[in-house]
């Protein structure tokens, strides 16, 4: 991960927190439901996950309770617009935007001496089935603050209250209990700390939940796609919705996805974009094995390309440039036909969301392009970057060199 980290393309807009902050997250922590955490000083994103606390607890997904019980945590008004880096949902980076928006000010004042607490409430308790992800609709966010802060200004504003009656102004006990409040909580007399629940719609997602889940109902009708198999399996099962279901790796989702005005391709323009030489470049990388020269070099100078690529088999050479291939013979005759020349996982990596879905849904299609065929490294990055994290820990480190430079080229 050095090479990423260096060229700022490791989680590098991390949150540091140490010192007070720590004791306020850990309370947070404890009132959410969860145990604290040991370390003294960790890092966190936009809705408050750090991937130390991550990796001590030994779990990602150490601020949900249970799949259906997401929460988050905000600390400080940093967090405002920064990425998250570890959503449950896709939807969880517009519900930090929403907060924000409408709160951004009263979290700037709250988190000056508390934290807030979020709970992502969608009216389901617990998960019993993979169709009942379809139960999201809307999302009540609610806010708790640590120590209760809403509380204890109700607390102080009743002393105070109470000082001004008849004479216990000149009473010592009274005196003392304001001066408890003060010096634990400070004057919360002119403080807005009233955060009351807002709502969020929810559309087309992806969720972890499940193994993996999108649900794309937004459009002719209501596809949902899992890419784990046994959660596949056990939602065929289910009759009561009137959905279609599909596994990731099923070759009919393609075609149902371009049937429904979901995706689209078009071979002779793709072949002309960058997009399509870092696919290519990709797909090639795949199959070389005790190269004599690095694969950064073999993959950035066009005469080594062509000196490697006749390197290879018949098939493997057939296989990378089967586009290509495709749209020569076309010239020649329509009878061709793309499944019987172009390699059907570099035909779905062509693919692209259609151009009138709108831009929330071209982000959550990209995703799933990208799940579906992980081969434009640039756009893995892009939509998928725990997935490409993953990949990128066993790739060859000439490769890791090509593959940096290329997402810094594009950015």
């Amino acid at each position: 991960m050095q090479k990423l980290i260096e060229a700022n393309l490791y989680r590098s807009e991390l949150i540091p927190v140490s010192g007070k902050l720590v004791d306020r997250y850990n309370k947070c922590l404890i009132k959410l439901g969860f145990t604290p955490t040991k370390l003294k000083s960790f890092n966190i994103d936009g809705i408050g996950w750090s991937p130390e606390i991550a990796e001590e607890k030994q779990d990602l997904s150490y601020l949900n309770n249970g799949e259906a019980n997401p929460h988050g945590i905000i600390i400080t008004p940093l967090q405002k617009g920064k990425p998250v880096y570890l959503p449950f949902h896709t939807f969880d980076r517009d519900m930090m935007k929403h907060i924000f928006k409408v709160y951004g000010d009263k979290i700037k004042d709250i988190t000056r001496d508390s934290a807030i607490c979020i709970d992502f409430d969608q009216k389901i308790d617990a998960f019993y089935e993979p169709l009942d992800v379809l139960k999201y609709d809307t999302i009540h966010i609610n806010f708790h603050f640590m120590n209760n802060l809403y509380h204890q200004q109700q607390e102080q504003l009743e002393l105070i209250q109470k000082f001004k009656r008849d004479y216990n102004f000149i009473d010592e006990d009274v005196h003392a209990e304001l001066l408890k409040s003060a010096k634990e909580y400070g004057d919360l007399r002119h403080r807005d700390l009233e955060l009351p629940a807002i709502d969020f719609k929810v559309s087309s997602f992806y969720t972890r939940a499940f193994g993996g889940v999108y649900v794309l109902r937004d459009f002719i009708k209501p596809i949902v796609v899992f890419e784990d198999e046994k959660w596949h399996k056990e939602a065929i099962k289910n009759t009561s919705y009137d959905v279609l279901i599909y596994h990731i790796q099923q070759p009919e989702l393609m075609t149902k996805l371009r049937e429904h005005i979901i995706i689209e391709y078009n071979l002779e323009n793709v072949v002309k974009t960058e997009r399509y030489e870092r696919i290519k470049k990709y797909e090639m990388s795949l199959h070389l094995k005790n190269t004599e020269h690095p694969i950064k070099d073999i993959l950035s100078n066009p005469i080594l390309y062509k000196s490697y690529l006749n390197k290879l088999d018949i098939n493997t050479r057939k296989k990378i440039m089967s586009v290509e291939r495709y749209l020569e013979k076309l010239e020649i005759s329509n009878q061709f036909k793309i499944a019987d020349i172009v390699d059907s996982k570099l035909f779905d990596a062509l693919h692209k969301p259609h151009s009138s879905l709108e831009p929330k849904h071209q982000d959550l299609i990209w995703k799933l392009l990208v799940n579906i065929a992980p081969k434009d490294v640039l756009y893995w990055y892009w939509y998928d970057k725990e997935d490409f994290y993953d990949n990128y820990k066993d790739w060859d480190n000439s490769l890791k060199e090509w593959v940096v430079e290329t997402i810094i080229n594009n950015i």
